[in-house]
């Protein structure tokens, strides 16, 4: 199956649809991997901080090794942590260790929030009375710096970021001799973003949208309105949500998860949504109001329009 592409502000081509990993239950995101690539995916999003670099190189290299594809066919995205921001080559090295490879394609800083590499974990670093040991002399426009160094390397083939709203790209582009060429930010029907995907737009950035489904649980799939387009178009609701996502509605390209071999196939196939069908999904959010399911408690003002 051919899967659309975006062209990134570096040239590169980047597929509309990948694969997304957060939150793959250990021991299934290899096979997830090789039978998405398999099924014609060729972009395949991980990150450092969720544990499974190894099983993602795992799928990749299985796949490699079947004769499905070649590594300069696959776009595989991986992100810094926020305890390695003054030290990105590293993250990037181990990570790139665990995925038995020698370069990602993409290479984004997940969170512009600088955490102690000396605390009491090397993840999750935390104060006496919980709260999260934040690196206060560091900043991420000096993170993003450091990041364009590794274009030089050649262990990654563009950069960009992630999480990022109007006020940090504000912050971070008069700082950039590269200006990001992704940001990856949750979004859906309950969160459109539409302020960040319009920046974004006009910068020549690409967004990439995660958790395009909501999230593990969501209720979107019951959204009367979702329903309704899914019924239209004879096509079931995760169908709608990553249309809702793409190249022909909202420009983005998107990430959904998951480790069942026929979800994987499925997701794949996308609607072309008329101006009626987005008007009706963007009317979800009106009525329930603006819902994150991804908004970790770093004690930071992150400059999201919601809070909750």
């Amino acid at each position: 199956m051919s899967v659309p592409t975006f062209t990134l502000n570096t040239g590169a081509k980047i597929p509309a649809i990948g694969l997304g990993t957060w939150q793959s239950d250990p021991g299934q995101v290899a096979k997830a991997v090789e039978h998405a690539l398999k099924s014609g995916y060729r972009h395949i999003d991980c990150a450092f901080v969720y544990g499974n670099e190894s099983e993602v190189g795992e799928g990749i290299i299985a796949a490699l090794d079947a004769g499905v594809c070649k590594r300069e066919d696959i776009f595989v995205t991986s992100k810094l942590w926020c305890t390695y921001h003054r030290n990105p080559e590293d993250c990037l090295d181990e990570g790139l260790k665990r995925l038995g490879l020698e370069y990602v394609d993409l290479y984004l800083m997940h969170w512009p929030v600088p955490m102690s590499s000396k605390g009491n974990h090397p993840l999750f670093p935390k104060h006496e009375d919980g709260s999260r040991d934040l690196d206060t002399e560091w900043s991420h426009p000096k993170t993003w710096k450091e990041m364009e160094k590794l274009l030089k390397t050649g262990k990654a083939k563009a950069i960009g970021v992630s999480n990022y709203s109007v006020k940090f790209l504000e912050e971070l582009l008069p700082n950039c001799e590269i200006t990001p060429a992704a940001n990856q930010i949750e979004n859906h029907p309950y969160l459109p973003q539409q302020e960040i995907s319009n920046f974004c737009r006009e910068k020549g950035i690409l967004v990439e949208a995660y958790s395009p489904l909501g999230s593990t649980g969501s209720p979107l799939f019951k959204e009367e309105g979702v329903q309704e387009v899914a019924k239209k178009h004879s096509v079931g609701e995760g169908t709608v949500l990553i249309s809702y996502q793409g190249e022909l509605s909202r420009g983005h390209a998107v990430l959904p998860k998951s480790v069942t071999s026929t979800r994987i196939e499925e997701n794949l196939k996308t609607v072309k949504l008329d101006s009626s069908d987005l008007a009706t999904l963007d009317k979800v959010h009106e009525k329930k109001g603006l819902m994150r399911f991804v908004y970790p408690a770093f004690g930071v003002n992150l400059g999201f329009p919601d809070k909750q």
